[in-house]
Formats: C-alpha cells, structure tokens, sequence
C-alpha cells in the first residue's frame, strides 16, 4: 500500500513579530506550502503558528523539510534572531483524505504529529516511520545534521532556499537574484556544508523509498 509524508511543524519565535509582519509571514507562508502541494487542500496553518501538509513523494518531503526551514530561517532579524521551524516528518499509509489536511488521518499523520510532540530542544527535523530499526538510522543522521542546519545563517539559509527551489539554477542564477557575487555564493555554502547535507538528505531519501 502506497505511503506518505506528513509534516507537522511549527515557526519558533513568531511572537518576537509585529502583528504586521506575523500576519505577512503567515500569508507568504500559506502560499508557499499551497504551491508545492499536489492539491491546495493538502496544506494548512492553523493555531495561528502550526502547520501540516502532506506528500506522495517521500523524496520530495526530505527536501521541502529542509527547505521550510530556510524559508522561516532566511528571514530572522535583530528584532526576532531566533526566527526557524521545527518538523516532525511521519512515513507511513493514510487511513482517507479528508476535506483538507486538517481532516485527514492514516499512519503517517500519528507518527508526524506524535514525533513533534516528542521534538527535543535544538531539534529541528525529526523523521520517524513505522520500522524502530530504520528509525534508529535516520536518528543517528539526523542528529548530525541538525547540528549544522542549527548554525545557519539567514544569509546561508535564503542560499540554500534557492537551490532547492530549482535543482537546475546555477550559482550565477541565484546569485544574480540575491545580487550578490557568485563567489560569496559558493563561500556560503560551504561554510553550511551543504553538500554534505544534501548527501546525507539524499541518503535519508533513499532509505524511505527503499523502505517504501
């Protein structure tokens, strides 16, 4: 039976916002998540500064995880330095479909929302599936990986947001649009030693798939 990626999260230091700028972020943000998913339904914020979607493509999940996170982490400030996400990704079969994301249920949306609610502090992506065993794999990976993506800057983080928006730009193409030069592009990311946690989020991709 077919499985899917639930993600469950939360935006950490929201409060630190202006009722103008929450209320920006929120509506940017809501847009975002509508855009990736296969149908708008699949995707909602709610308690204000929560939100869930869902993926048929497990691949994709990983890599839009770690995107979600630049996107709330590109645009911490002075005012509100803490600004990030926090993701539980649950693996597993969905019970039915409901009207929206809220609606639904299955396997994926339990292990997803039970998963956050275990989240410990300095986590930020958690991802959990029905097997303890490959649990125990993705754990050890995780736990590195979150230790770099913890030490991003928003300047690393809004880089790293644009790669995974078009695996096909080149670092001329985001640098242009960042205007800035290419060589800081470059510098930015290997400081946040994204290669390697492309490979390691690559790695986590494959061991749901072959899981699948």
């Amino acid at each position: 039976m077919k499985k899917y990626a639930v993600i469950t999260g939360d935006i950490t230091d929201f409060t630190s916002l202006d009722n103008e700028r929450r209320e920006e972020l929120i509506g940017d943000t809501d847009d975002i998540l509508k855009k990736w998913v296969q149908r708008p339904e699949d995707a909602a914020i709610f308690r204000g500064d929560s939100f869930q979607l869902v993926f048929e493509e497990l691949e994709l999940a990983v890599m839009r995880s770690l995107q979600l996170i630049c996107w709330f982490k590109k645009q911490a400030s002075n005012s509100s330095p803490n600004l990030n996400a926090r993701l539980a990704v649950g693996i597993g079969k969905l019970a039915f479909k409901g009207k929206t994301v809220l609606d639904s249920d299955g396997e994926a949306f339990h292990l997803s929302g039970r998963n956050f609610d275990q989240m410990e502090s300095g986590e930020l992506l958690r991802i959990a599936t029905e097997s303890a065993e490959r649990n125990e794999q993705l754990a050890v990976l995780l736990m590195f990986m979150n230790l770099v993506i913890n030490d991003w800057t928003p300047s690393q983080a809004e880089v790293i947001y644009w790669v995974l928006e078009d695996q096909n730009a080149t670092q001329k193409n985001i640098a242009h649009r960042l205007n800035i030069f290419q060589s800081n592009i470059a510098k930015k990311l290997k400081i946040a030693h994204w290669k390697e946690i492309e490979k390691a989020a690559k790695y986590i991709a494959k061991i749901l798939t072959h899981g699948n």
